[in-house]
């Protein structure tokens, strides 16, 4: 989970009061929060930092001394700065006419989007120089998977000229001396001799062209996502006027990042004003992005759900107090309850996320611990020993057992496996590319053990009894769960027939008869598979796995797969 630091003197002011270690540590929480490490008292007030570490990693706007102690301060009462004043909204876009950012069309395959505003009104101190980098650092990271699809740059705005324009440009014949050099570079020998480059140049190295930030004079920024400039990209303490800019693939990502960080620096007493992103291309929001911007959607509710959920029996005053201490505003109808999330905020996707924020509004302290009331004696679920017993057989049959995430990627489930990936579900808001989609089956998990075991003795022969979900239309929530057990031989003589033994041998100890029929599966070679049917209805596949699938595993033996779903067995 997200650590963040936070000087001391700067916490406290943000959160508009002070308080023991003791109380903070009883705050905290209705800030997905708890307190990491206290400072070292023995330093001086200003130099004491503090350890705190966020508990979810859904609140990207909780990775700043500022997020923090903002959620602290609405959640006892206090009062936020008037984000409305400077946020853009459909229908509402407010005028940069002397702001602008021309981008280059040729950036669409390159990296696409681009969002900017500018903060004035007060020099950056130390304090809060060393919390843009962390927030910067934290947003990049985390939220923006290593700088690939979120990156940052501050620059000092009295030295900028507009328009500025981000455009592509020759990695080989294009040069300016980043931070921490004295001498120009070419962009490509940034990848490859810069500290920077080497870090994050994996994202450009493929790229024929690179992204360029340049001002009206021809001054270079910064080369996103690697690398400022060392003439306008070089914000230090006392700076005044800086203007914010954030490069990336994601849209809504981008401006939910420009969000955060400008509700963070208004928070702390700076001006904001919009700058202008002018893209050739559609954004899927429009092609001109004025930040900060709201593009949040609102969220419904019921009282009735919450204190089913809750288990309590509260009046709709209390959930809209809840509410609102927790940042958003709500609005009521009757029953109904329609949220629209702060600006700085974008995780409210189910109505659960509604009854949890009002939950941690009124602090979990609020709700009594109860003892049962009912005795109840514990068995195990009829798939559950099923499940058990199709494990015994399978390790009977000489099968090893394998235990795997059911969150991975794309090039997983997807691209490796050939399949078109139009019943995959696709997480909304992943932290990380390799946790983006919820596997849709078990094969890929098998094949990606196999991947790695080449060393190991042949044959292997292994399996998984597990969860796997897709999206499935006539279903209430759009997708469905089932249980499915997925196994796997690889071995130079794995093929068909002594699959469709074990096959055989499976279905039989399980009490069932069933058939196979023709299959169509891009995962196995046409002609080698078969679909299992059970009670007239498709329970599974199996067959040799097509040689361009173990190639995009690079699997260099035969392989034997086969997988079903268990749920339709009992």
């Amino acid at each position: 989970m997200p650590k963040i630091e936070v000087n001391e003197n700067l916490f406290f002011q943000m959160m508009g009061r002070r308080c023991d270690y003791n109380t903070l540590e009883d705050l905290l929480p209705c800030a997905k929060a708890e307190l990491d490490e206290k400072p070292d008292m023995s330093l001086p007030e200003d130099e004491r930092s503090i350890k705190i570490e966020l508990n979810d990693t859904n609140r990207p706007d909780l990775w700043s001394t500022n997020g923090v102690a903002r959620q602290l301060r609405i959640h006892a009462g206090g009062k936020t700065a008037d984000f409305e004043a400077f946020m853009s909204r459909k229908g509402k876009i407010l005028d940069c006419a002397d702001r602008i950012v021309n981008v280059d069309p040729e950036l669409k395959d390159v990296r696409p989007y681009m969002v900017a505003f500018m903060i004035a009104g007060k020099p950056i101190d130390d304090c809060m120089l060393k919390d843009i980098i962390q927030t910067q650092e934290k947003l990049a990271w985390n939220f923006g998977r290593k700088r690939k699809s979120i990156s940052m740059g501050i620059y000092r705005i009295d030295q900028v000229k507009f328009p500025v324009e981000y455009h592509a440009v020759d990695p080989d014949k294009t040069s300016f001396v980043p931070l921490q050099c004295t001498e120009p570079m070419t962009c490509r020998q940034i990848l490859t001799d810069h500290p920077k480059g080497k870090d994050f140049g994996w994202i450009l190295q493929d790229m024929k062209k690179f992204p360029l930030l340049s001002d009206a004079k021809g001054e270079t920024l910064s080369m996103a996502p690697i690398i400022n400039s060392a003439t306008l990209g070089a914000v230090k303490v006392g700076d005044k006027d800086l203007m914010v800019e954030l490069t990336g693939d994601n849209i809504e990502n981008l401006i939910l990042s420009a969000n955060i960080v400008a509700c963070d620096f208004a928070d702390a007493g700076y001006e904001i004003k919009p700058i202008l992103c002018k893209h050739p291309y559609d954004t899927g929001l429009g092609k001109d992005i004025v930040v900060p911007y709201y593009f949040q959607q609102s969220t419904s509710t019921t009282l009735t759900a919450v204190n089913k959920l809750l288990g309590s029996d509260l009046d709709m005053a209390t959930v809209v107090d809840a509410l609102t201490r927790m940042g958003s505003k709500v609005e009521t109808e009757g029953e109904k309850i329609t949220l629209w999330p702060a600006p700085y905020r974008n995780d409210f996707l189910h109505e659960v996320d509604i009854i949890e924020d009002v939950m941690i509004g009124m602090n979990l302290s609020t709700f009594k611990a109860q003892k049962p009331n009912s005795f109840t004696v514990g068995r195990l679920l009829p798939l559950t020993e099923f499940s058990r017993k199709a494990k015994s057989l399978m390790v009977g049959l000489g099968y090893q057992e394998m235990i795997f995430n059911y969150v991975g990627s794309k090039k997983d489930y997807i691209d490796n496996m050939m399949i078109d990936g139009s019943k995959v579900i696709e997480i909304a808001n992943p932290m990380s590319e390799n946790y983006q989609f919820i596997r849709p089956e078990i094969i890929s998990s098998l094949l990606r053990a196999e991947s790695g075991s080449g060393n190991a003795i042949f044959p292997h022969k292994v399996f998984e009894i597990g969860k796997v979900a897709y999206l499935k239309e006539d279903e209430n929530t759009g997708t469905i769960t089932r249980q499915h057990i997925g196994f796997l031989t690889a071995a130079t003589n794995a093929n068909f027939n002594a699959l469709a033994s074990e096959v055989s041998s499976l279905i039989y100890y399980l009490d069932h008869e069933y058939k196979v029929v023709e299959s169509n599966d891009p995962r196995f070679i046409p002609g080698r598979q078969a679909a299992l049917i059970v009670d007239g209805k498709e329970a599974g596949v199996f067959g040799e796995v097509h040689p361009q699938v173990l190639e995009n595993w690079n699997i260099t033996v035969p392989c034997a797969a086969g997988e079903i779903d268990l749920e339709s067995l009992l």
